[in-house]
């Protein structure tokens, strides 16, 4: 008959008798353990080894030349590991061990009852998984606490920020193309424009991290998004990294979106390229994976079940552990002042879990890191892209417009881009001013340019009420706020029309002819 099998068990040993240690792993055995054991007798020996390898519990004589449990206990405390520690002892009096338990011990066992040392150290190391686990979720809520707060500071000002630059990029741009190229103002409208644009971005990557964003989710095939992207890696690396790609031919397909996919991958390796002053390796590789939850997963939090992975992984000089615990913080950064926003991996992190994966982070000082992100894999083929279009300027049109836009920079402005690409614009303040308006205008009205989010009436209600008098007429949504709001006001069903805040006089021509043309 086979015996059960024996569970490893890592014991480190505070003993000066050797013969005595050897009864205590005799006594682990028979109890079912298959102990690996070191044996030390001095605080210096037992720091050496607590730096070497982590252990699962600590067994300590309580009297030893020049050493004792106490300070063995102190050792283990000032090191930081949480292994339970029982003291072992021929000779320890019940107020000694309870002072000893006071002041962290988790046990103690007299050495004339061995056989309670086996039940003793099972226990005590089922009480310590647990508290690690409680540990664990606890430190994993307070990220998540934090990581919360800062997505909802940068949701809140999104919306009243996005109008603003909407207001000044439109301007700027408009300007412009009342400005010859040589023209006294046009360095100075130049600055503003790229001025704005940054601000833009800036508030693109908080809401990202945020994962707040309006996202255009389809199935894709990550060989191939990887491949399009090296092309362009391969420039921005720099000609003394290597750049290796590592695809999985049968690789499953995942749904997410592709340019913010793009966008992880470019973050991924700038932030690996900076780790690498002096050149070195950048490998990108696919694979499917199965994850089986729990703390042996590499990522314990994320559901059991079939993931594709992709793992950007660099020869760099790596990160200690208290950089691995700030990493996806925003505004966090290692990099001098004025080299980096501490918003690329924020970015990353925001970007994966909004797209419903995981990431895990293997690094460590002069090894270099490894970011592994698992996407979760899905059934359906992937979606294949039409050979790219030609690119134009957006055509105009002769259609009637009606815009519905409570912040009254952003209704000028819109009224000024459609006017000025030849349509005839109705403008209303907002909802019921819509309606009004809808109401007194005896000819078709083609197209509903509309804020989601407004006083007295939703865009969405007033697509409802318009739809009963005029259901030709085409709709295309406009939004400062993160996706978490315009969820909330039901617009974001597969094929809205939507073009968030802030735009371009370019992009809202190129939006608006789209639908009507779609």
């Amino acid at each position: 008959m086979t015996s059960p099998p024996r569970t490893p068990l890592r014991v480190l040993i505070v003993e000066d008798a050797p013969s005595d240690a050897e009864l205590m792993v005799r006594a682990l055995r028979q109890a079912g353990f298959e102990p690996s054991h070191e044996r030390v007798e001095s605080a210096d020996a037992m720091r050496a080894t607590l730096v070497r390898q982590p252990w699962d519990v600590v067994l300590s004589d309580y009297t030893m030349p020049g050493f004792d449990a106490p300070a063995a206990l102190a050792v283990l405390q000032d090191h930081g590991s949480d292994a339970p520690f029982i003291v072992v002892s021929g000779s320890v009096g019940e107020d000694t061990a309870v002072a000893a338990m006071r002041a962290g011990a988790t046990d103690y066992i007299m050495k004339d009852r061995l056989q309670r040392l086996g039940p003793a150290v099972a226990r005590a190391v089922a009480d310590a998984g647990v508290r690690r686990e409680r540990r664990r979720l606890e430190q994993q809520l307070l990220r998540a606490q934090k990581m919360d707060a800062v997505g909802r500071l940068a949701g809140g000002i999104a919306h009243d920020f996005n109008n603003v630059l909407t207001a000044i990029l439109g301007a700027v741009e408009l300007g412009l193309l009342d400005v010859p190229p040589a023209g006294p103002l046009r360095e100075e409208l130049e600055i503003i424009r790229d001025a704005a644009t940054r601000a833009k971005d800036l508030i693109r990557r908080l809401l990202a991290f945020s994962a707040r964003q309006v996202l255009q989710p389809t199935v894709l095939d990550l060989n191939h998004l990887v491949s399009d992207v090296a092309k362009m890696l391969r420039r921005l690396i720099g000609e003394d990294i290597e750049l290796v790609l590592a695809a999985e031919p049968a690789l499953g397909a995942v749904r997410a979106d592709a340019g913010q996919l793009e966008q992880v991958l470019v973050n991924l390796a700038v932030n690996a390229r900076d780790a690498m002053p002096q050149g070195g390796r950048l490998t990108i590789g696919t694979a499917n994976a199965a994850l089986s939850g729990g703390d042996a997963s590499p990522v314990p939090e994320a559901p059991p079940g079939p993931y594709v992975s992709l793992a950007v992984t660099d020869t760099g000089v790596g990160m200690d552990a208290d950089t691995r615990a700030h990493l996806f913080e925003p505004f966090f950064t290692t990099k001098p002042r004025g080299k980096g926003t501490g918003l690329g991996l924020a970015t990353v992190y925001g970007i994966v879990r909004q797209s419903g994966g995981h990431i895990a982070v293997d690094t460590a000082p002069g090894r270099g890191s490894a970011f592994h992100v698992y996407l979760p894999r899905v059934a359906e083929a992937p979606e294949r892209s039409g050979p790219a279009r030609a690119l134009v300027a957006p055509a105009g049109g002769r259609e009637t417009l009606l815009v519905a836009e409570d912040e009254q920079l952003v209704r000028l402005l819109a009224r000024k881009i459609l006017e000025h690409a030849g349509y005839a614009v109705l403008v209303a303040s907002g909802g019921p001013d819509a309606l009004r308006l809808a109401g007194q205008h005896a000819g078709p009205i083609d197209l509903l340019l509309t804020d989601v989010v407004m006083p007295e009436m939703s865009g969405r209600e007033l697509v409802h009420r318009l739809a009963e008098q005029r259901p030709e007429m085409r709709v295309l949504y406009m939004s400062g706020y993160a996706d978490e709001a315009v969820a909330q006001h039901g617009v974001l069903d597969p094929g809205t029309a939507f073009i968030q805040k802030p735009f371009t006089p370019d992009g809202l021509a190129r939006k608006v002819r789209e639908v009507l043309d779609g």
